[in-house]
């Protein structure tokens, strides 16, 4: 939304209710404006979140805040918002005809209502091959509608899943945006791929994640993702690697675990390529693999700008410096000075920003 927030309610309050409607939904990022008949409120409520499916009839339980929009009123803002199917036939028929299932429009999802009343999920999901039992249903479309049902169902068990070990809403939207249908074993696998893999979420996010579900401190997998993590906090601090020793301490400090372990990881990363060593003089250092081959890259780039002469003109630099000091009233400091000569005979400079 572009219009300004007028104020907001620092308190965390939960709402639950229907959606009559579905304003506004970015398939790519999950942002989403709904309309939604809340218990206790007579008028719609405008909800704004993030869903990666989300549909008109469909029961949503939420925990926000309310704010003032400019434009817009008063609006809920859910940072936490979880969707399940109708369960009262006017829901069903709503959220049926809504387009969210293939195969199902506005048409079809009153004749399956009409048929079937609200066992209609249960039909599709156990008895597929009686929704041709209804006119106009044929096997394509049968087909259709049964594979749709399917992803949805995919979809809901991925953000349960992701609900339940401490993933808010918008993020649970991204990592499924992101790994689809594979989230949940991606995820189960390791957790801490998620601080490579997704915008936003970074190795403590991941951390909390995985301790919810239920991986110790000392597990072999977050040992080695610290060490990344520790490079990474090294490398926004300027540095584009770190000494061994330096990387082990700040590694058992971050973690709180006994070196041997981090030795171990280290060793592990290595020889997965994740991390690189080199020596810089005398000192052997640790890089991340990706930032090692950007510096290599940047370096071999510069070198061969270096070679042979400027595409220039041979210019005489002190005229030139008295020439323009005369035109703009200006004396150069003798470092200006040094750095315009050096500049008029090189085909490339690299600067030193760090004095």
């Amino acid at each position: 939304m572009t219009s300004a927030v007028v104020g907001e309610q620092c308190q965390t309050e939960a709402l639950a209710g229907l959606v009559e409607r579905v304003t506004f939904h970015n398939a790519e990022n999950g942002f989403c404006v709904l309309r939604v008949k809340v218990r206790g409120q007579r008028d719609l409520v405008t909800v704004v979140g993030h869903a990666a499916m989300i549909s008109a009839g469909e029961f949503v339980q939420m925990s926000g805040r309310w704010f003032n929009d400019h434009t817009h009123g008063l609006q809920f803002k859910a940072e936490f918002l979880k969707a399940s199917p109708p369960t009262t036939v006017e829901g069903i028929e709503r959220y049926l005809g809504s387009g969210m299932i293939r195969g199902i429009g506005p048409v079809y999802a009153k004749k399956l209502v009409k048929a079937f009343g609200e066992a209609v999920f249960d039909l599709i999901e156990q008895e597929p091959h009686r929704l041709r039992e209804v006119t106009g249903i044929g096997p394509k479309r049968a087909e259709r509608i049964v594979g749709g049902w399917a992803d949805q169902k995919v979809i809901r068990e991925i953000m349960l899943f992701l609900h339940s070990n401490g993933v808010g809403t918008s993020r649970a939207v991204r990592i499924f945006k992101t790994y689809g249908q594979d989230a949940v074993r991606l995820i189960s696998e390791n957790p801490y791929r998620l601080a490579k893999d997704i915008r936003g979420i970074g190795f403590k996010t991941a951390d909390q994640i995985a301790r919810k579900m239920g991986i110790a401190p000392d597990a072999m997998i977050r040992v080695r993702a610290g060490i990344s993590y520790a490079l990474g906090e090294a490398m926004d601090e300027g540095h584009c690697g770190l000494p061994v020793g330096e990387l082990l301490t700040s590694t058992a400090e971050l973690l709180e675990v006994a070196a041997p372990l981090i030795e171990t990881a280290l060793a592990l990363e290595l020889e997965a390529g994740d991390v690189v060593a080199d020596s810089v003089g005398e000192t052997s250092c640790i890089f991340l693999a990706g930032l090692y081959r950007a510096e290599q890259s940047i370096a071999e780039r510069l070198r061969a700008c270096a070679v042979g002469r400027p595409p220039w003109p041979e210019i005489d630099a002190e005229k030139a410096m008295t020439w323009v000091e005369g035109k703009t009233g200006l004396a150069m400091a003798p470092s200006q000075q040094e750095a315009v000569r050096l500049a008029l005979r090189s085909k490339v400079l690299v600067a030193d920003f760090s004095h």
